[in-house]
């Protein structure tokens, strides 16, 4: 038996979680996201987990799509923290056994972890969406807004038979971009720009206006975590966008209502077959390159 739970109960910044029911000797999946009130959600996944593990529960998997503080995953300068290491500590001393994520915005966090990670990818329903969607898209070109983005489109751009660009960036401090070279040939072209995640989106934003400037016909972003802080929203809208699609890896209803650009992929039937063959003890590699149906 499976047992997935989500969402606990907040008083004054103090949680209190109580499972409802039994978990004992139980397979217990937990949903949670890093997003909204990040911090808060944080620690309301890490008592969910040790309170299922004092409830002799046999496993506890945490489902986090969107892992926190991901981007924070080395020493950029001199006295940062690396606090994607210190989420995995705090997850694995919770009780944690094992984790279900997806894009991660560095695959190497899985090494933070001495428990099973599995990575999943929206690759695949990313693929779907431009064939289903983009009816232009055999004459498209698939461009990353930095140089470390460059092998996940070139994955997308040999699946989908057609070339990759890249766009290098210098950033004088952080969610500033300074100056940004095109590398690649976009004209006359559908350009389809991918990245892991958008926060501000000034990233963006600037590569479609240079997208454009570079003789692109259209220009598409696809980006699989869509944060969206501060200024992001009144960016896309007046950014030369056709659409921004994002996955629901954190909800989306909100900023689709004040931005129509905003489109969204679902990818909850991955996470869905990801838990079904993890319970069942079947292999997840499937879903790397496979929607489920």
């Amino acid at each position: 038996m499976s047992l997935c739970f989500s969402a606990g109960e907040m008083l004054l910044h103090v949680l209190r979680v109580e499972i409802g029911e039994s978990v004992r000797g139980e397979d217990v999946y937990i949903i949670q996201s890093g997003c909204g009130e990040i911090n808060d959600n944080l620690i309301e996944l890490l008592i969910m987990i040790n309170a299922c593990k004092f409830a002799s529960s046999s496993r506890v998997t945490a489902v986090i799509p969107c892992f926190p503080y991901a981007r924070q995953d080395k020493k950029d300068k001199s006295r940062a923290p690396i606090s994607a290491k210190l989420v995995a500590n705090m997850l694995s001393v919770a009780g944690a056994d094992h984790i279900i994520t997806m894009d991660l915005h560095a695959s190497q966090i899985q090494g933070f972890f001495d428990i099973p990670v599995d990575n999943l990818y929206a690759e695949p329903a990313v693929l779907q969406w431009i064939k289903e969607n983009i009816p232009e898209w055999r004459n498209s070109i698939i461009v990353s807004p930095d140089a470390g983005g460059a092998k996940r489109v070139t994955s997308i751009a040999d699946r989908l038979n057609v070339e990759f660009a890249l766009i290098h960036k210098e950033r004088k401090k952080a969610n500033e971009v300074d100056r940004m070279v095109l590398v690649g040939d976009v004209k006359d072209r559908v350009a389809i720009l991918v990245d892991d995640m958008a926060d501000t989106c000034g990233t963006i934003c600037h590569a479609a206006e240079k997208l454009v400037c570079a003789g692109a016909t259209k220009v598409y972003a696809i980006l699989t975590h869509g944060i969206f802080s501060g200024p992001a929203i009144s960016r896309i809208n007046n950014a030369a966008f056709e659409a921004i699609v994002v996955t629901n890896t954190i909800p989306q209803e909100e900023k689709i209502k004040i931005c129509p650009k905003v489109r969204v992929i679902d990818i909850s039937m991955i996470l869905a077959e990801a838990i079904r063959r993890t319970h069942n003890g079947e292999s997840v590699s499937y879903l790397f390159s496979h929607v489920p149906l």
